[in-house]
């Protein structure tokens, strides 16, 4: 059954007399960015004739959405703060499967197959993932170019280059996780990724390579040396203890080149250069430096969107979320509100009125996506303790309390165990 089946549907309805079209509701989390949210997405109302999206603003919006699905109620649109969280969900018989819908309402043709994937739970679609992210590397393109130097495309190259950057009194990269512990697991998927490879990630996440593999040393004893070498905000000390605005406001001043960040730092950066923090600098980014020097993502999103079981109007409670995930309006999300979009298939011209950097990062993306030429984000591909284990214990690496190895051999053992007890989250296959 498709849209437009959907819509006669309703048409039929109204000629017999029942002419309100049945709510569709929403909870989203009630935050500075909920009134764009609701005032972009309010397009659905005045343009369908199959259904009507009630959107509810929560406090603690997962909370109250996990507490209502397991009495029965809830919305009929259900939002997860990340795959992972669809198992729980889909284990319960709590959300339904969305298989039919991505055939008859054509979601494939615009969702990029490996998201689509996340969602699977037990061989059924039971989620669609929003936000999409990666780790690029931000550089002060004005102290680049009075410098001479060239953004690296090589791990060789970054870690070079960042030596050249100290030598000229300069910290090389700017950071600290002072005020959200979790970032350590930016640098570590950044590093599994460009040093090992994303064939060898998806390997050992599939179980077929182990974590202690000499690669994954490599990747571990990369990241080591920043931090050993004080290339990060200047030493461990400051990378403990500065705070995010103090560690934008180094990078955006020049007092450090480059920073190791997601996709999401768009939303703040332009706060750091130029008019707006006094400064003449500029900034621009390249996608993080990678083994072969080719343009590889690691990719990740952040929640995701299913349809509660207990839903009376599932049909259009889909149709909604064929509007909301077309290409169309996940460009109006990005150009309106500055969210990152779903991973969709967007092209240039959607994009166009947003800042040329910006617009750049999401093509290039969905064509390295097409192409198969991504990698992994811990957070959302990595089982839930073996994320924890990764930014909590990598601290005992740059304390020298443990080795690369000892760090790898502890990771190894809790991700074999999630792996075996299928607490892990669908990987696209490459």
């Amino acid at each position: 059954m498709n849209r437009t089946i959907y819509a006669v549907i309703i048409c039929l309805l109204v000629t017999l007399g029942f002419a309100q079209k049945p709510n569709v509701s929403v909870w989203i989390e009630d935050s500075e960015t909920a009134p764009c949210y609701v005032d972009t997405l309010s397009s659905y109302n005045s343009d369908s004739s199959v259904a009507e999206v009630e959107f509810v603003a929560q406090a603690n919006q997962w909370d109250v959405t996990r507490t209502a699905l397991a009495g029965g109620s809830g919305p009929d649109v259900v939002i997860t703060p990340g795959p992972s969280f669809v198992f729980e969900l889909a284990n319960a018989g709590l959300v339904l499967p969305l298989d039919s819908y991505t055939k008859d309402l054509g979601w494939d043709q615009d969702i990029v197959s490996w998201a689509l994937s996340l969602g699977s739970v037990d061989g059924k679609l039971y989620s669609v993932p929003v936000e999409l992210e990666t780790m690029i590397l931000y550089y002060n393109k004005t102290l680049f170019e009075q410098n001479g130097w060239t953004p690296p495309k090589t791990i060789e190259e970054l870690m070079s280059l960042a030596q050249t950057i100290q030598e000229a009194g300069i910290i090389p990269f700017s950071g600290s996780n002072s005020e959200w512990r979790p970032a350590n697991e930016w640098y570590a998927s950044a590093f599994f990724n460009a040093v090992s490879g994303p064939q060898a990630v998806y390997e050992a996440l599939s179980g077929s390579r182990a974590w202690t593999d000499e690669t994954f040393v490599e990747a571990v004893s990369a990241l080591d040396a920043l931090q050993q070498n004080g290339w990060i905000s200047g030493g461990l000390e400051n990378y403990y203890t500065l705070t995010t605005d103090e560690y934008w406001n180094a990078f955006g001043s020049g007092e450090a080149a480059m920073v190791i960040e997601g996709s999401w730092a768009f939303a703040s950066i332009g706060n750091y250069f130029g008019e707006a923090a006094g400064n003449s600098n500029d900034w621009d980014w390249v996608s993080f430096p990678s083994a072969s020097g080719e343009d590889t993502f690691a990719i990740g999103v952040g929640s995701t969107y299913s349809i509660n079981a207990a839903s009376k109007v599932a049909d259009a409670a889909a149709d909604y979320l064929s509007y909301f995930f077309s290409p169309e309006t996940q460009a109006s999300l990005t150009t309106n509100c500055g969210f990152a979009p779903a991973p969709v298939r967007l092209t240039s011209d959607m994009l166009s009125s947003i800042d040329e950097r910006r617009a750049r990062l999401y093509e290039t993306i969905s064509k390295a996506s097409d192409a198969g030429n991504y990698g992994y984000l811990t957070w959302t591909f990595w089982g839930p303790k073996s994320d924890v284990y990764i930014y909590e214990e990598i601290e005992k690496v740059w304390g020298g309390e443990i080795t690369a190895e000892d760090y790898l051999s502890g990771l190894n053992d809790i991700a074999s165990q999630e792996l075996a007890a299928n607490e892990t989250p669908p990987l696209p296959t490459r």
